[in-house]
Parts: structure tokens; sequence; C-alpha cells
């Protein structure tokens, strides 16, 4: 005989999660208690059946969580938080309640769950994440030594405030010993982050010629204003882009869509709901910005849309149709309407060229990019390209492969 499935709920927390459950009935069926999270694996071991479905909340460790349970139970879910808060709001407010109202919301099948990425978003994911921990941290050491200028009133010479070559200006100055410390220790900790962010930028590079990602990226990359962490920013938050039906769930995804109030015959708009993924708004933004700046399709649609709205809701209304571009050339796989084909392929020699991408795959840097172009379908008409003062045959035949030199240990045996 088929168990009754059960209903069961963990709300996590640093060093424990509260778990309980109820039946079909909404009926208590495992009563709410704290377990250790170094003890939940053997809980679950002990504890769950095959027809149960569990709901957890998503925090900084839900999918090792999620890894754990599925294998265990018939469904795992995985809610928005601030959604659940919109549907269950309580006066009183415990762990105790709080798990017991999600198996509620779970077994009246009211969750509303998120997407589960898979490993390889995951890690992308979590890569992007710890560079812009590190460009953070990197941000505040510049300050300070900005602050520390202003502070004394001191006069800098042209240049970056942290360059090697402002090194001996730093040290002629009349600081106290105090401040000369932290000024040695923020150059030095600027110097080693940003060699760190260079680090984390070449696995991101790598990434992006590996399955899946390289199938996608050079249809990133061809858009003005998308560079290579742009691109990476966009595909890890997308994941799947058949996800989103349509160009405007994408949008409402990224929480550039505008608010909307509508009641009793009257309907009002507002500014974005900034309710989705920060930092694919934030790249989106940056990225109209750069468009502006190279394409001239995207500066007149600047200049058109700032007579009417101002400047900076232009720029949030083209980061918007830029996302929307990015819906497009995705879904369908296509060449952008308006690329420009040499500008694209000085992009994609940029790309190869950069952490040595193209000589790791066995290419010249012309092959390389004829190969991107080929796969976007843009340039076909193209015959060479120009960037740093080098000219690019892009018609160059590709190197014939080495012939592969036999070992020492690989050597035939005489006789």
């Amino acid at each position: 005989m088929t168990e009754a499935p059960r209903f069961v709920a963990l709300d996590i927390h640093k060093h424990y999660a509260m778990v309980g459950a109820l039946d079909a009935d909404q009926q208590v069926v495992l009563p709410p208690r704290r377990v250790p999270m170094q003890e939940l694996a053997s809980w679950a071991q002990r504890h769950l059946r095959p027809t149960d479905q569990v709901v957890i909340e998503a925090t900084t460790n839900t999918w090792a969580t999620y890894d754990l349970l599925a294998p265990l139970v018939a469904r795992v879910v995985v809610t928005n938080t601030f959604q659940v808060k919109l549907i269950a709001v309580a006066a009183v407010k415990t762990d105790t309640r709080d798990v017991l109202v999600l198996a509620r919301l779970l077994a009246a099948n009211l969750i509303p769950a998120v997407w589960v990425p898979p490993p390889h978003v995951r890690e992308l994911r979590s890569v992007l994440v710890h560079r812009h921990r590190l460009v953070q941290e990197r941000t505040a050491a510049k300050n300070r030594l900005h602050g520390l200028v202003q502070r004394y009133n001191l006069v800098p010479p042209a240049g970056e405030l942290w360059s090697r070559d402002q090194r001996a200006w730093w040290d002629g100055q009349d600081l106290p010993a105090l401040e000369r410390l932290r000024v040695r220790q923020d150059l030095e900790r600027i110097s080693q982050l940003s060699a760190h962010i260079a680090e984390v930028e070449a696995e991101l590079a790598r990434l992006s010629v590996q399955e899946p990602w390289a199938e996608l990226t050079p249809y990133l990359l061809q858009l003005p204003g998308v560079g290579l962490v742009t691109a990476m920013t966009v595909l890890a938050a997308i994941g799947d882009i058949a996800r989103f039906p349509t160009p405007k769930k994408l949008v409402g995804y990224s929480g550039l869509g505008a608010r909307v109030r509508a009641s009793g015959g009257k309907s009002q708009t507002g500014g974005i709901t900034k309710q989705g993924r920060r930092e694919l708004r934030a790249v989106l933004v940056e990225a109209a910005h750069a468009a502006i700046q190279i394409s001239p399709h995207w500066r007149q649609q600047c200049e058109r849309l700032a007579v009417r709205i101002g400047r900076p809701k232009a720029i949030t209304a083209l980061a918007r149709k830029l996302l929307v571009v990015i819906w497009h050339v995705l879904s369908r796989r296509a060449a952008d309407r308006h690329a420009e084909a040499p500008a694209v392929a000085r992009k994609f020699l940029r790309w190869g060229t950069n952490h040595g991408l193209a000589s790791r795959q066995g290419l010249h840097r012309a092959a390389f990019v004829r190969q991107q172009l080929d796969t976007v379908g843009v340039g076909a008409e193209l015959r060479e390209v120009s960037y740093g003062g080098v000219q690019y045959d892009l018609e160059q035949p590709p190197p014939a492969p080495r012939p592969r030199q036999r070992r020492r240990s690989e050597s035939v045996p005489a006789g």
C-alpha cells in the first residue's frame, strides 16, 4: 500500500533547520523541531519518505540542501522568501509558526516556486559573486585613498592614485605615521585585489568557450556595450532562455518592468519594480551607458527618449530595450539587426586574444574570429579586421594540425 504524501517544510537558519510536516488534511504529522545542520543529512535519511513533498526557502545554503533532499523525496520546492511573506503575513512570527505556514502553503499548492538552476549555472553564478565581492573590496580601498586626498587637501599628479607610478608621490607626502601605514596597506590591497580579479576573469573567459556557454556567448558579445563579464552575468542570471516564453517575462524577471497601479478605471505607471535579479539590472544599465557611446543606433534612441523623459530614465529604458534584444538573439540564435560587422569582429578578436582563448583551442586569432562570426551569422563578407594596429586576414586557412610527438616511453623498442 502506497503511503499517503506528507508536506514537509524546512525553515533553514545558519546553524539549524526547523522542520515540520502536515498531511493532506492539514493535520500535523511531524511536530516542528530543531535539527542541527550537521545532523540534517542523517535526519533526512531516517524520517523522509519517497512520497513526501518538501519546501525550503531560498537562502545561502539552499542548493546544498536541495541536492541533499531531492533524491529522498517525490519533490523539493524552493520558494521565494519575499513572495511567501506577501502571502502569509503574521502578527506573531516564530520559527515554529513559519515552518507550519510553509507546510500549509505547500499542501494547498500555493507555494511560489523558483527555478532550480543546474550545477553549471550555479558554478557560473558563484564565480561572478566572488568577482563582485573582490571588486567591492577594491573600490572601498580606492575610495579610502580618495577620501585621504580630500581630507589633507593634497593635489595628486595626473593618473590613478593607486598606480605604481604614484608610489613615489605617496612616499613624498607629509602624512602622520598612521595615515602612511593605511596608504601603504591600501595600495598593496588594491594591487593584490586587481591580481585576484584578473585571475577570476581568466576563469570566466575559460568558461565562456566551454559548453554550454560557448554556443551562447557570441550572440551576446555581438551587442554594443556588452563585454565578456556582462555577457557571462546575463547568461548566469537567465540560465535557460526557454524559461521565458516572451520578452515581457524576462523583463519582469529582471525588475526592469514598470510598476502599474490600475483600479476603478484609472491606471498609473511608475518607476521600475526592482523586484528581480539585481546583478542583471546593474550590468544592463552599464551596458546601456556603453552602447550609446559606441553605437549610433543606440545613441539616437537615447537622444530621442531623453527629450521626453530625461536622460536617467532614458538609460533605464534602453537597458530594458537591450534586454528585449537579448531575448530575441538568444531565443532565435539570431544576429542583431543593427550589428556592425567590423565592430563585432574586433570584439571577437579581443575575446580570443585575452587569456589566450584562441590559442588554447588550437586556432589563430583570425580563425577564431571567423568561427564566431559564422556562429552568429554576421560579417560573411568581411575579409579582414584591424585591431591594435595589426591587420588580420579573416580568409587565412586554419593551421594544419601538428604531428604528435612520441614520448620516450612510447618509443618503439629495437628488434
